[in-house]
């Protein structure tokens, strides 16, 4: 055994990077825990989550930290322009435009980026996805800046209101799909 072996021994072994943090897709299973990682602050019930993750869960993908899941994006596909009252609850297999539902960071995880960065890892993601022509929210207008830097355009006031809230529709158009290129990692 030479000396530097020695000095290891007793040391834990080293982690791999996933034991800190990785991004991954949410799976049925995972709609607990992502109702409950953002404390009641997501704007989709626990049955809506769990819908849209038994449905569809190729367009949700969630930021995990040793273990736990700090940051999740849930996403359905809809076939339509704009969005309707509808596709607050429904998926639709055949569209072409992800409604993105919800961006949610647990609350003691935000002002770190973890929330750009998410949408940048998901935007990307979406590029593989060859089904996939753009994606869609609807936003409070104090978020529009936050989503502008992200590359997403304002469509106009969405017809959807909750109550005496109003909403900005926004749209990414996705492009130069990644699986059309080669070594694209998709």
């Amino acid at each position: 055994m030479s000396e530097s072996d020695s000095s290891r021994e007793g040391e834990p072994e080293p982690r791999n990077w996933t034991d800190f943090w990785c991004v991954k897709l949410l799976t049925p299973s995972s709609s607990s825990s992502a109702f409950i990682s953002v404390s009641g602050e997501c704007p989709l019930h626990l049955d809506e989550v769990r819908h849209f993750l038994t449905l569809c869960p190729e367009l949700s993908l969630g930021w995990f930290e040793e273990g736990r899941l700090v940051a999740f994006i849930i996403g359905s596909l809809w076939d339509q322009e704009r969005l309707s009252l509808d596709a607050l609850t429904l998926h639709r297999p055949h569209g072409s435009t992800v409604h993105v539902h919800v961006l949610a960071v647990h609350r003691t995880f935000r002002q770190q980026g973890k929330g750009s960065i998410l949408m940048w890892r998901y935007l990307q993601y979406l590029r593989c996805l060859p089904y996939v022509r753009r994606a869609v929210l609807m936003c409070e207008d104090f978020l529009v800046p936050f989503y502008q830097r992200s590359g997403f355009h304002v469509l106009g006031p969405s017809e959807i209101t909750v109550g005496p809230l109003t909403f900005t529709e926004m749209f990414y158009p996705v492009r130069g799909h990644a699986f059309m290129r080669r070594n694209s990692g998709c």
